[in-house]
């Protein structure tokens, strides 16, 4: 894995001595961030270096902060060896996943681990809410930083989650008319400016899948597509091991998606806005949708996930709710299937947790027949939230991009 005489990187020349020592670097801080800690001698047998060079390597890495000493191999012959890791105070990240009911915010350091953690209520209906976003991002990532004993200073990036998707052309975000604080075409560079770090605003479905395609069901997967039914419903789709945006960043917003039985979201996406919810499949499949249908069945229960267990352990009416949800997310998925082929498509969200094992059996007998491609067809095996775990992943990654790269230090 040792760098080549004939390798190129970033910012300079092919072949010269810092190009060579940035992109040997690279490599050991990638294999002690996959293997975890290694000594020296482990580590200059993955990356073909010499023991020598391995040892320049460590040193140089430890003395800009990048790797520390954790203890020493014991119980063999010779020597205790020393064992090097990454320091996880190297960068640490926020990620915030929004919602209609306040904004999570978390904090990790650059190995992944997290170190705080702070929940910030703010209803999205509450008028007090729409022209305070900056202030409650900054109430949210200030409680968590808080939780991890850190400060504004100590952050290196964060990564927004949220409903719908930013434009890239115009830097609005579009889909999410119930988000009214989040409207502002400035809006990332405000957030930047508030908490002193880069700020990427993304799709909180696309971020649940990318939670999904390192760490759950998906993770051998490089064409699937993550549906994603709770308040809202949407879905992201991996082709080639990459996300599919659309022109306008709305690939996914299947909550639209018109569908027999369903009434049309006219009017685009600020339709979404009515309290009928918009029409579309979302009015079919959305945790609200799924509390009304098992209301029409006798079963009144306040949420969606204590609508669905109490179904699922009712027989009769609990069996028909349960079948009809299955016809009209087996309808739903058949669209997606017939067009983007997924060779999986992972169930996610309030609603598919809640209905677990059964309804997606249910799902997928529905399904037989109605689009000629069948996928495997899974229920999300995430523990925690999704959402704020691909914010994390995503955080983590980009700086890492940053970190790593020790040529900035030659400069």
């Amino acid at each position: 894995m040792a760098a080549s005489p004939g390798s190129n990187t970033q910012g300079g020349t092919p072949g010269t001595p810092r190009v060579l020592r940035a992109m040997n670097d690279r490599a050991a801080l990638e294999l002690l961030t996959a293997h975890g800690p290694l000594t020296r001698t482990r580590l200059g047998e993955l990356t073909g270096l010499s023991k020598p060079t391995a040892s320049q390597l460590l040193t140089r890495l430890e003395s800009v902060g990048l790797v520390r000493t954790t203890g020493n191999v014991t119980g063999r012959p010779g020597p205790n060896a020393q064992l090097y890791e990454i320091d996880p105070a190297a960068a640490h990240v926020a990620a915030l996943a929004v919602d209609q009911e306040g904004i999570t915010a978390a904090i990790a350091d650059i190995t992944g681990r997290i170190a705080g953690e702070y929940r910030v209520t703010a209803p999205a209906t509450d008028e007090n809410v729409t022209n305070r976003t900056g202030e409650l991002v900054a109430e949210a990532v200030d409680g968590a930083l808080a939780a991890a004993g850190l400060g504004r200073d100590d952050l290196h990036s964060t990564v927004i989650g949220t409903p719908g998707a930013l434009d890239p052309r115009t830097g609005t975000l579009r889909y999410a008319p119930h988000l009214p604080g989040w409207q502002s075409r400035t809006l990332r560079d405000e957030l930047a400016e508030v908490l002193h770090t880069p700020i990427v605003i993304e799709n909180d479905v696309n971020l649940a899948a990318i939670a999904e395609q390192h760490h759950g069901t998906a993770q051998d997967f490089d064409d699937f597509a993550l549906v994603w039914a709770d308040e809202g419903v949407g879905a992201a789709i991996v082709l080639g091991g990459t996300l599919l945006r659309g022109a306008t960043g709305g690939a996914g917003e299947i909550g639209y998606m018109p569908l027999p039985g369903a009434p049309l979201a006219r009017g685009g996406p600020h339709a979404a806005a009515r309290p009928d919810g918009g029409g579309g499949f979302q009015k079919l499949v959305g945790s609200p949708a799924v509390v009304e249908l098992a209301r029409e069945h006798g079963i009144d229960a306040p949420t969606a996930t204590k609508a669905l267990t109490a179904a699922l352990r009712t027989p009769g009416a609990g069996d028909e709710v349960l079948t009809e949800l299955a016809r009209r997310l087996a309808t739903g998925l058949a669209s997606v299937v017939a067009v983007v082929d997924p060779e999986l498509v992972v169930l996610s969200g309030e609603v598919a947790q809640a209905g677990g094992e059964r309804l997606r059996r249910l799902v997928e007998t529905e399904m037989t027949g109605l689009a000629l491609p069948r996928p495997q067809l899974r229920i999300s095996e995430i523990e925690g939230d999704p959402i704020l775990i691909g914010a994390l992943r995503t955080a983590v990654a980009d700086a890492r991009q940053t970190v790593f790269d020790t040529a900035r230090f030659d400069a």
